[in-house]
């Protein structure tokens, strides 16, 4: 009998499975009897963001790039060529 979330991959596997649909962990390659618990060790539903990306990147945020002015000139053209569309 298959558990309900996949001790392998974190999936939800439906009841009577042989096999996970995501990972295709089975008794042979992944869970057992001895898997079932009622508390898996899976993430908690109030999983912090900002302690992980400290933890991760070890207190540097990466800062988002900025867009290139080449990017602006093109949206900048293509509004005009737009409104002239528009117009005519």
């Amino acid at each position: 009998m298959a558990p309900q979330i996949c001790p392998n991959c974190g999936a939800l596997v439906p009841p009577k499975a042989k096999d996970c649909p995501e990972c295709g962990s089975d008794d042979e390659t992944g869970w057992s009897e001895k898997v079932y618990e009622a508390n898996p060790d899976l993430p908690d539903d109030e999983f912090d963001y900002e302690e992980f990306t400290k933890r991760e990147f070890e207190g540097k945020i990466p800062a988002p790039r900025p867009i290139p002015k080449s990017w602006w000139a093109v949206a900048v053209i293509l509004l005009i060529v737009i409104f002239y569309a528009w117009l005519r």
